[in-house]
């Protein structure tokens, strides 16, 4: 394990380095701030490929750690709002805080949580705050604030409150080798002391910082996405542009997750270290829903913004569907032809009771490199005839007798009729896509109703 921790001094040395970017003053990163965005992805990547490099060195150390660290052992809580969480619920909004210099906008984000989940919603989740301060001052402020604005909340056993520190050596360790360490040590911290006490609270885990701005009904979202991927394979499901917040676990997974943090020194991000984890468990390329529900609420220090680079939601404008062959082996009718569900009109195209294994087939032309997909199925104001169950998939190798793709990779399942998701690739995929198939995944006894499918692809800018 000695090693594990040696080869991470490359790690921290990158971050050196942005911490050293970040002290400039703010004329000069004006002037060069093309320049100082190329450098930080630069040592992002860097970073990213070091920690990568180490952690399939040591998966022997991973495969073989135990359920809970030494260092959780010695970790210590105290209640203090709320009762002891009782009973099982299906998700916890698990929130990190610290004190902070220039005041905390943690009583703002529970504002908006609780503003924008109906009672309905309500009933399915825990929100659970961690404190890991050690200012009693702070502490009893921030408690009654909680107290006093959330008191129904507290009452109904929905909002806890926990304080929270490790033991051991990790719990004194100040020594930092840049503000962004400084950060990334906090951050750490207070995200493995709340995935620790969350570890058997619900069955899925919503990881949250304390400057967060919710999308109203963000629990109904969550709710039909994690029931759509119930029967699929997945580690950590995205529903924001952020590094940290709008990520949901499977709670069986927090122990794991936590001990493998606690495998590398605490300064080395937390956000690079996740994707990492994923690849453990095998999801080898991020699973991103293409709206956020989630969003970025201010910063607390002028590092935050190079510290935590958030990835914004890209406007990718209207969908450039590409020219392309429609197939089905669906019985159609009301003399609807395949081409009308990728055509961006107001035709659609009607099927009669699909059957499990049917599909919509859409062969590119040419091979694309599709970065964003979306399907709309049923009717908006019934809520009738749409694909209950369905997936959306990928396909390469084309072959001409029939025009199918010889290989398919999953997008994700229709989440009530519908998917939008950003597309990932694996670093040595296939990245040109030839096919898109629309695969029906049980039998339906009614008729469905395929508004569209909407591809974005990305295109190659010209040469100057």
């Amino acid at each position: 394990m000695q090693g594990c921790l040696w080869k991470c001094v490359g790690v921290l040395a990158s971050l050196v380095i942005l911490g050293f970017f970040s002290g400039k003053n703010k004329a000069a990163r004006v002037e060069s701030n093309a320049s100082l965005n190329e450098k930080k992805k630069i040592i992002q990547q860097i970073a990213q490929e070091q920690i990568s490099s180490e952690v399939k060195s040591h998966m022997k150390y991973f495969t073989k750690m135990q359920e809970n660290s030494q260092v959780l052992q010695h970790a210590s809580y105290t209640l203090l709002a709320g009762t002891s969480p009782q009973g099982k619920w299906l998700l916890t909004v698990g929130i990190s805080s610290v004190q902070q210099t220039h005041g905390s906008y943690l009583l703002d984000t529970l504002k908006s949580l609780f503003q924008a989940s109906s009672e309905q919603d309500l009933k399915y989740m825990l929100v659970l705050v961690l404190l890991s301060d050690t200012d009693p001052t702070w502490l009893n402020q921030i408690v009654a604030n909680i107290s006093g604005l959330f008191t129904s909340h507290i009452e109904s056993g929905r909002l806890a409150v926990v304080h929270g520190l490790l033991g051991g050596s990790l719990a004194n360790s100040r020594n930092h080798s840049s503000p962004c360490g400084e950060l990334y040590a906090r951050q750490k911290t207070s995200s493995v002391l709340l995935m620790n006490f969350a570890s058997n609270l619900s069955d899925y885990f919503l990881l949250l910082v304390d400057n967060v701005r919710c999308a109203p009904r963000f629990m109904s979202n969550i709710y039909w996405a994690v029931s759509a991927w119930k029967e699929l394979p997945w580690v950590i499901l995205d529903f924001s542009g952020m590094k940290i917040s709008g990520k949901v676990f499977h709670t069986r997974d927090l122990p794991r997750l936590t001990s493998f943090l606690l495998l590398f020194p605490k300064d080395v991000p937390t956000h690079l270290l996740l994707s990492e984890f994923s690849l453990l468990l095998s999801q080898n390329v991020p699973i991103r829903f293409s709206s956020s529900i989630f969003y970025h609420m201010g910063n607390y220090s002028e590092f935050e913004d190079t510290c935590f680079p958030e990835e914004q939601d890209k406007d990718l404008g209207e969908p450039d569907n590409p020219a392309a062959t429609v197939f089905t082996d669906m019985l159609l009718f009301w003399n609807t032809i395949p081409q009308y569900a990728y055509i961006l009109n107001d035709d659609c195209l009607w099927v009669m009771n699909p059957l499990e294994g049917n599909y919509l087939l859409v062969v590119l032309d040419k091979p694309q490199k599709v970065i964003r997909v979306a399907v709309l199925t049923g009717s908006a104001h019934s809520k009738m005839n749409f694909l209950q169950q369905g997936q959306i998939l990928l396909g390469y190798s084309l072959m001409d007798y029939p025009k199918r793709c010889a290989h398919y990779t999953l997008v994700g399942p229709v989440v009530r009729g519908q998917l939008d998701q950003m597309v990932f690739y694996e670093e040595d995929a296939v990245k040109e896509i030839s096919c898109i198939k629309l695969l029906v995944t049980a039998s339906h006894d009614s008729a469905i109703k395929i508004l569209q499918i909407r591809v974005w692809t990305e295109v190659e800018e010209e040469e100057t």
